[in-house]
């Protein structure tokens, strides 16, 4: 098995932010973000501060890359995403495993459909509370990030590898037996903590006490229960439940991604998370009436920030 060196990282938000840090931190690797123009030269200049330690990892254009990579980690927000993707092409051998822990179900069919689903592992991060602002990224909780094939029950030679890469760069991982229900667990997650925190601008704190907060999650998780049952996915009204121990290690005062957005006026993924929760209910003919209407809401507060 040969051993992983060569990391590279599609997106310097807090999530890559995270990742690129942990393995430049660790001897060993080879670590850059991917970068082009303007971005990639505010990246070199600027370096980042990760928890108070500045680190200078090197950005690199793609058009420039020597090496292919071995491990490629993927933490874009889904709207950038098709324009990105091709920036991968010149850092791909044959043995290159891409890493996805983008929101959503879907980025890893697109990435397969370009470059193959046998580079591809699925991906989700748990609990991790990163924050950025300008070059500043500051996280209190690291959480648990769970990848493998989609089914693990044997754990291949591709898992193992990089099981091997993370535990020697510290990065807390689990290899779940059933990934395709961890990956809808975390979309429930996501559709519901994102979304409620968004219209209600809460930050971790309100949901950790106000049972009127937590209610209005609930109801938006309970649909995307609802869905996976039809689509066959082994998740249940108690992985609602299940998240609370996980929602009660995050920093009171820590804001979800989409909270982030609405604050700084961006666009949200609210297409990927209650967007994609409407469309499967009307293929599914399942209603998702607090889906329906938190999209409304979201979108409204993109058009009119403030």
């Amino acid at each position: 098995m040969i051993e992983i060196r060569r990391v590279a990282v599609l997106g310097a938000g807090a999530m890559g932010s995270y990742f690129a840090s942990r393995f430049f931190e660790e001897e060993g690797f080879e670590t850059h973000f991917i970068a082009r123009g303007s971005r990639k030269d505010r990246l070199n200049r600027d370096g980042l501060v990760v928890n108070g330690t500045l680190q200078r990892i090197p950005a690199i254009d793609p058009d420039e890359m020597s090496q292919p990579a071995d491990l490629i980690i993927v933490a874009l927000k889904h709207h950038y995403l098709p324009e990105a993707a091709p920036d991968l092409e010149y850092l791909i051998s044959d043995e290159t495993t891409i890493i996805s822990v983008m929101n959503g179900l879907e980025s890893e069919e697109y990435l397969g459909s370009i470059y193959g689903l046998e580079k591809m592992l699925y991906a989700v991060s748990v609990g991790i509370d990163a924050l950025r602002q300008d070059n500043q990224v500051v996280y209190t909780s690291p959480g648990k990030h769970f990848f493998g094939e989609a089914d693990n029950t044997v754990v291949s030679q591709k898992v193992k590898r990089v099981q091997e890469a993370f535990e020697r760069a510290g990065i807390v991982y689990e290899t779940p037996v059933d990934m395709m229900r961890m990956l809808w667990w975390k979309f429930m997650v996501n559709v519901g903590m994102n979304q409620a925190s968004a219209v209600m601008r809460a930050p971790y704190g309100v949901f950790q006490t106000s049972p009127e907060a937590r209610s209005l999650m609930e109801s938006l998780m309970q649909e995307v229960v609802e869905l996976a049952q039809a689509s066959d996915v082994n998740l249940k009204n108690q992985d609602i439940n299940d998240w609370y121990p996980v929602l009660d290690t995050l920093s009171p005062t820590g804001r979800t991604s989409m909270l982030q957005d609405i604050e700084a006026g961006r666009k949200t993924e609210v297409e990927m998370f209650g967007g994609k929760v409407v469309e499967l209910g009307k293929i599914l003919d399942i209603p998702t009436p607090f889906n329906q209407a938190l999209v409304q809401i979201i979108q409204v507060l993109e058009q009119y920030p403030g």
